[in-house]
């Protein structure tokens, strides 16, 4: 099964959450806070949204930083991924 983003939405896969802090300390589980930064697996058409043309910026294999509380979770085949609209993405990193 394959995820297709339409619009102006893109699919990433987060990179996996620190177990360490700097200094050394282990976290447990719950108190790992989830990177903003991901993967971009799928990139929509862009096109026309909301009245206004939109030329999609990120392309797949891009790594992106995006906003805290953007986007929506979705597992598929054991999976999870988070469905965000491109200006929800802040930065690519390079």
């Amino acid at each position: 099964m394959k995820l297709t983003p339409l619009g102006d939405r893109v699919v990433l896969k987060q990179l996996v959450a620190e177990e360490t802090t700097k200094s050394g300390i282990v976290l447990p589980g719950q108190s790992k806070e989830k990177p903003q930064q991901a993967e971009v697996i799928a990139v929509g058409p862009g096109g026309v949204v909301d009245g206004k043309e939109v030329k999609m910026e990120v392309k797949v294999g891009d790594q992106v930083i995006y906003s805290k509380y953007a986007g929506t979770e979705v597992k598929l085949e054991e999976e999870e991924y988070i469905i965000v609209k491109q200006n929800d993405i802040l930065a690519v990193i390079e």
